[in-house]
């Protein structure tokens, strides 16, 4: 890809005196927002983040200030280039990876947003999804759609047949923003109105308002997007009276899609990646090949297989997505993730069980079991393959000699629990056979799960080196699009894996194990915990 000719080629002094260049990449998490400087290597030279404040408006409702946001984007941008010592225009290019599902929209015209961004984590739709499912225009889609398969062998056909929405996808949440904000109506009615994912705000904002578009990965993380088709779902958007107008164009994930403009950062950064956050962690741990597997343990769990070129089809709750299309290759995933793991152990801190994060292995490991207590981490619900927005969290099992370092125990091994639900369904799902599994993200970093999930997959883990791997896969992406990096291969080779966690006597199907009772009573624990919220 060629840098516009009218800038002057980045890492070059004034003077015309050569210095050494990088690559600038920024990640807005759920809980934080982080900025890396990566030289060749791919080593880290400089960082700055910031904390992520969600907003908390009414029951149910997550939400995040745009302007907050963007001030904290701006902070740690200037905060990780002078912590490397180095200057604004040595940076070769600007990667952004983001949090996926959490959208705004804004006036077309002046930029300013209608509402606040609508996070993933919203419950506001939770009974309008419900109502959907439920609802006899889907069973009848349905039908026609198993029909069309059996008639046609389309696996378009076939994945229209088992559509169940969820609160996590975009759709409902913007027919809910459609209803209840006559602002965002009325701009509509003009064409005025832009809708966008955090990352196309951002582009939005450092373009000064010239661009208006978004990546595959980003798109095919709303629920609004045919992964098939590749491009705006027409079906859907008609289904549920979405207007396509106020989409943004849909740009390779390895794409020039402008410069930061000269008055933000003193010059003009070429922008050569957007890519949700999971996607650009999967490009960043170089899981490029068809049965590689990526976990992520952050805020939620994020599974992800590649499934090469072609979009899987699931019956129980994996969503097929584009994990990033570089020049004419597109590169599929399948997914699965739980929405409450970092939440659990942040909200068993806040709640004194634990002083800090770190305590939690070794108190895990201080007792022998979880004395036959449970816990349930459905704080948003529960995902694949329970799909049931309407779960609670909960204790059960609690009994006088229950103690602190017992509920801890049960917090984490329902996370690794969890891990095993999502990877048995992918495993029979997908019949794609697992070449390789890393994991990344903070939660990682957690011994204890680590060592219990490889115990109940009967596989090893590779735990990578560095835990945001989100940031580096969106560096990985800006970085070959100037040049900076050539090949995937020479990616490959920059990796480095951290430890390796071997599975420790424990049958991967835990039957006979010492964890099958405790699976099978945490199990019974999770049904219980279902629809527990019921619609009004």
């Amino acid at each position: 890809m060629k840098k516009d000719s009218q800038l002057p080629t980045m890492g070059t002094r004034r003077n015309g005196l050569k210095k050494e260049g990088f690559i600038l990449s920024v990640d807005v998490g759920t809980t934080s927002i982080r900025c890396h400087v990566y030289d060749k290597k791919a080593e880290i030279r400089g960082s700055c983040r910031q904390e992520v404040v969600p907003l908390y408006p009414e029951e149910g409702y997550v939400e995040l200030d745009p302007e907050a946001l963007w001030k904290s984007f701006i902070f740690v941008v200037k905060g990780a280039v002078k912590d490397a010592g180095v200057q604004m225009y040595q940076m070769e290019a600007l990667g952004i990876s983001t949090q996926r599902a959490t959208f705004t929209t804004w006036d077309r015209r002046t930029g300013v947003p209608f509402h606040n961004f609508i996070s993933w984590q919203d419950q506001r739709a939770a009974d309008l999804v419900t109502s959907w499912n439920r609802s006899c225009t889907l069973k009848a889609i349905h039908g026609v759609m198993k029909v069309l398969h059996f008639v046609t062998r389309q696996k378009r056909s076939l994945a229209a047949s088992l559509i169940v929405f969820s609160t996590q996808h975009v759709t409902f949440r913007l027919v809910w923003v459609l209803k209840h904000y006559k602002q965002v109506t009325q701009a509509v009615a003009k064409g005025n109105c832009c809708f966008g994912t955090i990352d196309t705000w951002l582009l939005f904002k450092l373009t000064k308002g010239l661009i208006h578009a978004t990546d595959y990965s980003n798109a095919s993380s709303t629920g609004i997007f045919d992964s098939y088709q590749m491009c705006w779902s027409q079906m859907l958007c008609s289904l549920v009276s979405l207007p396509i107008s106020i989409f943004p164009k849909v740009e390779n994930t390895g794409h020039e899609f402008g410069s930061t403009d000269p008055s933000i950062f003193g010059v003009a950064i070429p922008i050569m990646s957007l890519m949700a956050d999971q996607q650009a962690a999967m490009f960043g741990e170089c899981c490029y090949n068809v049965g590689d597997v990526k976990i992520t343990m952050g805020t939620g769990t994020f599974m992800d297989i590649n499934t090469g070129s072609t979009p899987h089809t699931s019956v129980n709750g994996l969503y097929p997505l584009v994990g990033w299309k570089l020049g004419p290759e597109v590169v599929y995933l399948a997914e699965g993730n739980a929405a409450d793991t970092g939440t659990a152990i942040k909200w068993a801190q806040a709640l004194d069980l634990v002083s800090k994060v770190e305590h939690t292995s070794p108190m895990a490991y201080s007792v022998s079991d979880s004395n036959g207590v449970c816990f349930v981490p459905s704080f948003s619900g529960l995902q694949a393959p329970l799909n049931d927005p309407k779960a609670c969290a909960s204790f059960m099992g609690l009994k006088p000699s229950t103690t602190k370092c017992h509920l801890v125990r049960a917090i984490l091994e329902s996370i690794a629990f969890r891990n095993k639900q999502l990877y048995e369904t992918m495993l029979r799902e997908t019949n794609i056979r697992i070449t390789k599994i890393r994991v990344d993200g903070g939660v990682s970093s957690n011994h204890f799960i680590m060592q219990l999930t490889a115990d109940l997959f009967g596989r090893k883990l590779e735990r990578c080196r560095h835990h945001e791997m989100s940031c580096l896969g969106a560096a990985f992406v800006a970085g070959l699009g100037v040049g900076y990096w050539q090949t995937c291969e020479e990616l490959t080779k920059l990796h480095s894996a951290g430890d390796i966690f071997c599975p420790k006597g424990v049958s991967s199907d835990c039957a006979g194990s010492e964890y099958g009772p405790n699976l099978q009573r945490w199990e019974r624990a999770l049904r219980r915990s279902m629809h527990w919220y019921k619609q009004p």
